[in-house]
């Protein structure tokens, strides 16, 4: 049975995550920075996270890393960009994906405080060809040194943190929008009295 600090700390937590605010992860094949960004993405007040992963299997939760950050998410796998990202497009996310083209633009200039899905690729690949056809932006942080790319997790932290900096000034950072029934879904399924199906 759950104490009544526990209750209380899901019920903080949950009315801060940011159901409107998606991160998908395309072709990472490095379980570390998986089990990385899934705590970043949980620091950061983040309900879903997607996978495009044709073996999920080989993301598997470091928890060491994680901090079973994957308990507070949810956690969707998707075979292909496609299946992913044209569902997000039809509910109204504007796909937001990272890249050093120079088409680009500073992810700062972003509007990030309505729905979003940040789409972030491979260690080695970057975003496929495939899953940037879906993006209405593309966006990139400034990199000012002779390397040409940050750690992803360290990436999707800094858009993250923009994110909700954004979403603070404008009133509603600490506002989850989520449905009465998905927030009571979550609030039993972390206090671990969801029912037998």
């Amino acid at each position: 049975m759950p104490t009544p600090e526990r209750i209380a700390k899901v019920a903080r937590v949950l009315s801060h995550r940011q159901a409107d605010l998606r991160v998908v992860l395309e072709g990472v094949t490095i379980a570390h920075n998986a089990s990385a960004v899934m705590r970043t993405c949980d620091a950061a007040g983040i309900l879903n996270l997607d996978l495009i992963a044709p073996n999920p299997e080989l993301l598997r939760p470091n928890k060491a890393i994680s901090t079973r950050a994957d308990k507070w998410l949810e956690i969707g796998v998707h075979a292909t960009p496609a299946a992913c990202l044209e569902p997000l497009k039809r509910a109204g996310y504007e796909i937001l994906a990272t890249h050093l083209r120079k088409d680009s633009v500073l992810y700062t200039d972003v509007d990030l405080a309505r729905p979003v899905a940040l789409v972030f690729g491979s260690e080695s690949e970057g975003i496929s060809e495939e899953a940037l056809a879906f993006a209405d932006r593309i966006v990139r942080i400034p990199m000012l040194g002779m390397v040409q790319s940050l750690n992803l997790s360290v990436s999707v932290a800094v858009i993250l943190y923009e994110a909700l900096r954004q979403r603070d000034l404008k009133g509603y950072a600490g506002k989850a929008k989520l449905p009465a029934g998905e927030l009571e879904r979550l609030e039993k399924k972390w206090l671990g009295q969801e029912e037998e199906p």
